[in-house]
C-alpha cells in the first residue's frame, strides 16, 4: 500500500506514539480524532490501524494488537479521573465523558468490584462544571482531565489508574494500535514499535510543543509523560488488559470474552 491509513488520538498522552508518524507523511496518512471516533473508523474499515480504546478489541473477532505498543499506567495516570461532589460511596449519579469508551467501561467495573456502588450513568460532553452540576460525579479523560482545575469547583479527584492498580496490582492499558491482519504487515508493526521508541525519547520536545510557549505548562506536561503515562505492552500490561476485558465481558459491557491476539 502506498500509505498506511492511521486513526489516531490527538491527546497529549498519545503523542509519543504519533510523533514520528507525522514526520513521515509519505508512509503514514494520519487522522486525529477522539478515541470513540477512532474506534468507529476502524470498525467501518476507513483506517488500517486505529489507536482505539482497548475495550473495542472485543467488538471484532479478527482484531489484533501491535505487540509491545500501548498507552497505559501503573498507578496514577492523572488524565483519567472521576471528579466527585461527595464521597464516592454516596454517589448515585455519574456523568460519563462521551469521548471515551474504555474509561466508561473502567468506571463501571470499579463501581461494581471496588467501590461497591450501583449509580446511574449519564452520557455527557466533557464539561466538568456542567457534568457535576447535573450529577454527583463526572468522568473525564485525556487533555480535559489533565487540565481540569477541580479544586476551583470544589471537587475531589479520584484517579482511575491508581484505583485499578490498587485493586489488581496490575497496569492498565487505555489504548493500543489495533487492526485486522489483512491491512498490516511485519514492516508496519516494526515501524510502529520504532515510532514508540522515538516518541518516548522525544518526550521533552513533545511537552514543549504542548506548552506552546508556556514554560510551566510544558514542565507539567513533561512530568506527566515521564511519570504518569507508561508506554509499552509487555507481559504485565497484557495481564492487566486481559483481566479488564474479562471483567467487562462478564458484566455484559462487551459482547464476549476473548484472549489477546497480536500481529
Amino acid at each position: 500500500m502506498s500509505h498506511v491509513r492511521i486513526g489516531a488520538v490527538g491527546y497529549l498522552n498519545a503523542r509519543p506514539l504519533t510523533w514520528a508518524l507525522d514526520a513521515d507523511p509519505d508512509r503514514w496518512r494520519v487522522r486525529y480524532d477522539v478515541p470513540s471516533v477512532c474506534a468507529s473508523l476502524l470498525h467501518e474499515g476507513q483506517v488500517d490501524l486505529g489507536l482505539i480504546p482497548s475495550i473495542e478489541y472485543l467488538q471484532a473477532d479478527d482484531y489484533r494488537f501491535v505487540p509491545g505498543v500501548g498507552i497505559g499506567s501503573r498507578g496514577k495516570v492523572a488524565s483519567v479521573a472521576l471528579y466527585t461532589r461527595k464521597e464516592i460511596g454516596e454517589a448515585r449519579t455519574i456523568a460519563l465523558d462521551t469521548s471515551s469508551r474504555t474509561s466508561v467501561t473502567l468506571i463501571q467495573v470499579l463501581c461494581r468490584h471496588h467501590f461497591r456502588i450501583n449509580p446511574v450513568f449519564v452520557p455527557h460532553g466533557p464539561d466538568l462544571a456542567a457534568m457535576t452540576s447535573l450529577c454527583d460525579a463526572g468522568l473525564l479523560i485525556g487533555d480535559p482531565a489533565f487540565d481540569a482545575d477541580h479544586e476551583a469547583l470544589g471537587l475531589q479527584k479520584i484517579d482511575l489508574g491508581e484505583v485499578w492498580t490498587q485493586m489488581t496490582g496490575l497496569p492498565f492499558i487505555y489504548a493500543a494500535w489495533t487492526g485486522r491482519p489483512a491491512g498490516v504487515n511485519e514492516g508496519v508493526v516494526q515501524a510502529l514499535q520504532q515510532a514508540q521508541a522515538d516518541g518516548v525519547a522525544a518526550r521533552e520536545a513533545i511537552a514543549a510543543e504542548y506548552g506552546a510557549g508556556d514554560a510551566a505548562r510544558a514542565a507539567r506536561a513533561a512530568i506527566y509523560l515521564r511519570d504518569n503515562v507508561k508506554y509499552g505492552l509487555g507481559a504485565d500490561e497484557a495481564a492487566g488488559l486481559q483481566l479488564f476485558l474479562d471483567y467487562a465481558a462478564d458484566m455484559g459491557l462487551a459482547p464476549r470474552r476473548r484472549r489477546l491476539e497480536f500481529f
